[in-house]
């Protein structure tokens, strides 16, 4: 890593290893099997999308189905190993993990193709595969409150977060180290050299962006934390640089403020800056984007209500499936990012416990974008009409309907059923579409 990256490994071991000598007291005593688990889930995915005005985009010269409906069935067996350290100041241990991703059904030509459908890998001929695999690990070492992780890993935060809302989740590859020495304070920090997309069993895949496609970058890396100021306000600050490509740097805070025992307040602000880097693969840009959220908890039932704004000229861009994108208003098809787009959401939650139906939640939210303007975007992010002229004055609305339910005890106690609603219209610049989402998991404890 060069002297320009947002925040060195270096700096961070430094930080996390002066703060871990005071609490050298504290050092665990779980060995490498007494601390080890062992879990798979059983995922059963099944996805439908109707784009009613024309065929799914075409990605990678695949052609979609002609009618734009794609559907597909598919299970998944993911099973994974953390075992605990070796005993001593410095711990030693492994992660691994398997996973299989089988097709149930697909249908003629229903699979997607190369599109953001993204449930299973397609042949040449554009035929969904009928299996495929996931299989990597990464070393770990422990000194005191700091774990240091080598090979394949799963980051979670605001700037680099593996993704799982397909069949597999997504991996990275490359080294990540978190310090949680002092009460309250999460830090992280990596550089990743490679990832690997839910549909691909490939673990050293180039980086891909969503809006932007495949850029040739030969790293990103990461680094920052979360702090939780007491049990009702955190914050976090993290940045990233995709070499030769972006520098990214983000802000937020969360709150929910107890007015009795019955009711809250609830609230939190998210803000991104993104400018290009180096050889700027993706061309020069320079976008800030933020979200806000207001909202009050009574009882079983949540109100929020978000509002969202990109000030850029380009789409604000992050890591293809990835979920790192901690904006209020991107949610499950539309992120509401597009240049100089203002959207607002309003999102009701239920919890049907407090009816005695534990395990029961409903969730629905509706959200509507405005003004998005290509005319100043550039080259990688532009949207052209069928004259050639730059999209202005785009809109769209999204609305989304989710049931969940968990089992509470028995033979199939933590077994989960949701299913997932999503309408979506739109003029020029995005699709008409409606999709359906069924997914049963069931997580196996085995260790």
């Amino acid at each position: 890593m060069t002297r320009t990256a947002p925040l060195s490994l270096a700096a961070c071991l430094a930080l996390s290893g002066v703060s871990a000598l005071a609490s050298a007291a504290e050092e665990s005593a779980e060995g490498f099997i007494e601390g080890s688990t062992l879990n798979v889930l059983n995922r059963n995915f099944y996805f439908n999308r109707d784009n009613r005005d024309g065929p799914a985009p075409v990605r990678n010269g695949t052609k979609p189905a002609s009618n734009g409906y794609s559907e597909a069935w598919a299970h998944a067996i993911i099973t994974r190993y953390e075992s605990g350290f070796t005993q001593g100041t410095v711990g030693f241990g492994l992660d691994a993990f398997v996973m299989l991703g089988l097709k149930l059904d697909t249908g003629g030509g229903r699979n997607g193709g190369r599109s953001s459908f993204d449930v299973l890998p397609v042949d040449h001929d554009g035929q969904a595969r009928d299996q495929y695999t996931k299989l990597g690990g990464a070393a770990k070492v422990r000194l005191f409150d700091t774990v240091l992780k080598v090979g394949d890993v799963f980051p979670a935060n605001p700037v680099v977060a593996a993704g799982d809302s397909r069949l597999l989740p997504e991996s990275f590859r490359g080294v990540t180290v978190e310090n949680t020495s002092l009460k309250g304070l999460t830090l992280q920090a990596g550089r990743l050299h490679a990832m690997s997309q839910p549909v691909s069993s490939d673990l050293r895949e180039n980086f891909v962006t969503f809006y932007g496609g495949p850029v040739d970058s030969p790293w990103i890396a990461y680094g920052g934390g979360d702090y939780d100021l007491n049990e009702h306000i955190s914050v976090s600050l993290f940045s990233s640089r995709l070499k030769d490509v972006w520098n990214q740097y983000y802000a937020g805070t969360r709150a929910s403020w107890p007015l009795s025992d019955d009711l809250a307040l609830i609230g939190g602000l998210n803000y991104y800056k993104a400018v290009d880097e180096g050889r700027q693969r993706l061309g020069a840009f320079d976008n800030d984007i933020w979200s806000a959220k207001v909202g009050v908890r009574f009882g079983a039932h949540t109100l929020a209500l978000s509002r969202q704004r990109n000030n850029g000229d380009d789409d604000f861009d992050y890591l293809r499936q990835s979920d790192s994108i901690f904006l209020d208003n991107s949610i499950q098809y539309s992120d509401f990012n597009s240049p100089k787009e203002r959207s607002w959401m309003l999102r009701y939650d239920l919890d049907m416990a407090a009816y005695g139906v534990p395990g029961l939640s409903f969730m629905t939210r509706y959200a509507r974008g405005t003004d998005a303007d290509y005319s100043n975007a550039n080259a990688f992010y532009m949207r052209r009409d069928a004259d050639g002229n730059p999209l202005t004055d785009q809109k769209r609305w999204e609305r989304d309907i989710e049931v969940k339910y968990v089992v509470q005890s028995g033979a199939a106690k933590d077994l989960s059923l949701r299913v997932r609603q999503a309408t979506t219209r739109a003029t020029a610049f995005e699709s008409d579409l409606d999709e359906v989402r069924l997914i049963v998991e069931y997580p196996l404890s085995v260790l």
